[in-house]
């Protein structure tokens, strides 16, 4: 049995922050950065820029320009899957998932129940299938319902019958994103759109995405609840390792473990990844943040779209902040400190928010400070 590594909660943040491309010297390559990264999420809340292109921008700098990230997706260099932007060449192992839909093993029972309300609208399936290989590549709006049993739930997908379907076909292989027409996602058959590279066995794809996520992270749990989405559990892949003070047993790419580390300042998206598994995140970097434009304006401590601000290995406070393009501004409503910030951290802060606003085009108002 392989001993474990022995880690400080500093040698993990720095396995994080390295893993995350957020440390010194900054990744220079889009294509790279994303297949590094193996997901980027496309949240396309605008409060500042969406999250992709804030992702992407705080790992490639001001040098990162959107229309990069468009055309490679307009060219399936990328491709958008399930809410997440993906290398195209990752879908060879996604598909082996996708040829055993709904689920292996003792299915769960809405595993059951999302198969049997595909089955119970075939016909629709069928409707959808024969217009995108007539018409495709379409949008949503452009598509027929004829389900027969609508979708139901208590929240606001019920009674979206296409929308629902679509993902299922999705999921199922049938179905891909072909890109966006302004803001509507369009979509084609699979098989116009997916490489025609062989498709793995189902554990040795699983495997391989296992240990790219694991090189993603840096640091992560073998096993936890599962999450929507892209997961983080890594299962048995790279080695073993426990962390000073926090109870478990943990994952680590043991290729990171001996590299050094520069740390820079960045204002991260609130979907980043570094952030994301929010247990990690409480754990190694000892932060406590949670995404609040869901919540009433009321029961907000820290703001609609705050960033959460990493200076280091350390992540150490939010970015009140929201892009007004009419005035021509990004409006600082607070740095919210979670310890009073040295001269270095300020000033690192400060040259990150100059740094968002000219890559937005916008001047920087400082609302935060007495002028």
């Amino acid at each position: 049995m392989t001993e474990p590594h022995r880690l400080t909660r500093a040698d993990a943040r720095r396995l994080a922050v390295r893993a995350q491309l957020l440390a010194e010297p900054r990744p220079t390559d889009l294509l790279d950065v994303v297949r590094h990264l193996t997901v980027v999420q496309a949240e396309p809340t605008s409060a500042i820029a969406p999250s992709a292109d804030l992702l992407l921008g705080s790992r490639l700098g001001p040098a990162y320009d959107v229309d990069d990230l468009r055309a490679a997706l307009d060219e399936q260099r990328l491709i958008e899957h399930q809410g997440f932007i993906r290398p195209i060449e990752d879908m060879a192992l996604l598909r082996a998932e996708m040829a055993v839909w709904p689920g292996t093993g003792d299915l769960k029972d809405w595993e059951r129940g999302r198969a049997a309300w595909v089955e119970a609208n075939d016909l629709c399936r069928r409707d959808l299938l024969d217009r995108l290989r007539r018409d495709g590549p379409l949008p949503t709006s452009e598509l027929p319902d004829s389900c027969e049993v609508p979708w139901r739930s208590s929240g606001w997908n019920n009674d979206r019958n296409v929308v629902m379907l679509l993902a299922l076909m999705v999921a199922r292989g049938e179905v891909a994103a072909a890109g966006r027409d302004g803001r509507a996602q369009l979509w084609d058959l699979a098989e116009r759109i997916y490489p025609e590279d062989p498709v793995p066995p189902l554990e040795q794809a699983r495997q391989v995405l296992a240990e790219r996520r694991l090189r993603s992270l840096g640091i992560a749990r073998a096993r936890m609840a599962a999450v929507p989405g892209e997961p983080f559990a890594v299962g048995e892949v790279g080695e073993p390792a426990v962390v000073e003070g926090v109870r478990g047993a943990w994952r680590v790419d043991p290729a990171l473990l001996d590299a050094g580390f520069a740390g820079r300042t960045a204002l991260l998206s609130p979907f980043d990844r570094l952030v994301q598994d929010r247990k990690r995140m409480v754990e190694i970097f000892e932060f406590d943040y949670l995404l609040e434009m869901y919540k009433p304006a009321a029961k907000r401590r820290w703001g609609y779209y705050a960033l959460p601000i990493l200076h280091g290995d350390r992540l150490v406070g939010k970015l009140d902040a929201s892009a007004d393009r009419a005035e021509g501004a990004l409006v600082v409503r607070a740095v919210h400190e979670d310890e009073p910030f040295d001269e270095a951290t300020t000033a690192g802060v400060d040259a990150e928010i100059e740094v968002l606003a000219g890559w937005l085009g916008l001047d920087v108002v400082r609302l935060d400070r007495a002028e």
